[in-house]
């Protein structure tokens, strides 16, 4: 139990340099934006999900810091410590440990947030084409926020992860004594063994473990992220509708509707117009 509460506190010392970064190159990220985003008008395409991720940056920075606050002062248990003093260290990491895990979910979202404002500005708002949108850099910059986002939140789970062992351990065995635990431990004795024709096949005494609920899945948060991939996934289906309606009006406006009948191919290969109808080739 020590070992996994040790394990647990020298992960969330190492979030504190990735919280930074992450920060870091979320801001670096949006300064890039910023002189494409001063030339649009305020109440622009770009208004809601720059609100939204403002909003949602603030807070992380906010819990952020609450975070790095409750890591202080954590213990530093020993093997040979009282089952008493090894309970009450466990409790001290809770609240570390259930921030670690909302610090990741909230990383996740505030990149996906930062994701969403980007393709806004270049679908809706055609930045690429603009002057003072810097395509190289963006992509650049996007690309070392995401890498960023990445590490923080894989240190960040680690954190509950090894406090969740140390939880595991105290809710089975709770005196520090081993005991009976469905699916995982039955004491027996050469009698109950006789009586199973002396097979030691595990499963034949411990039996199966309960279902466990998943604690750590957030319904709430499951279904803003899949609305925010969804809004995206229907903008960039809007867009592309558009463009394909556009360069048909071109094609037809220079004479291509005759001449399409000819040259229309299948994206396959297996069919092609030529002349009145389609024939295999």
């Amino acid at each position: 139990m020590a070992s996994h509460l040790n394990e647990s506190k020298e992960e969330a010392s190492a979030c504190s340099a990735l919280l930074k970064r992450f920060i870091d190159e979320t801001d670096a990220l949006l300064k890039l934006t910023c002189p494409f985003l001063v030339t649009v008008a305020k109440d622009g395409a770009h208004q809601a999900p720059k609100q939204e991720f403002d909003e949602a940056l603030l807070v992380f920075r906010k819990d952020a810091r609450a975070f790095e606050t409750a890591t202080i002062g954590l213990p530093s248990p020993r093997e040979n410590d009282t089952t008493k003093a090894l309970l009450s260290a466990t409790d001290r990491f809770v609240t570390a440990a259930e921030s670690s895990r909302d610090l990741a979910k909230q990383a996740e979202h505030v990149f996906k947030l930062l994701s969403r404002l980007l393709d806004v500005c270049e679908m809706e708002l055609e930045a690429r084409e603009h002057e003072d949108w810097n395509n190289r850099d963006i992509n650049r910059a996007r690309k070392t926020c995401e890498e960023a986002r990445h590490l923080l939140v894989e240190q960040l789970r680690l954190v509950r992860y090894f406090h969740r062992q140390a939880v595991w351990l105290t809710e089975r065995f709770p005196d520090a004594v081993l005991v009976d635990v469905p699916g995982l431990v039955k004491l027996v004795d050469r009698r109950e063994i006789e009586k199973n024709e002396w097979s030691l096949t595990p499963g034949r005494y411990v039996g199966i473990a309960p279902e466990e609920v998943d604690e750590d899945f957030d319904f709430e948060e499951t279904i803003k992220d899949i609305h925010i991939e969804l809004q995206g996934l229907n903008d960039e289906a809007e867009e592309l509708a558009a463009t394909i309606a556009k360069n048909f009006k071109t094609r037809l406006g220079h004479g291509g509707g005759r001449g399409a009948a000819h040259t229309l191919r299948r994206a396959a290969g297996d069919w092609r117009c030529e002349g009145a109808g389609p024939r295999r080739r």
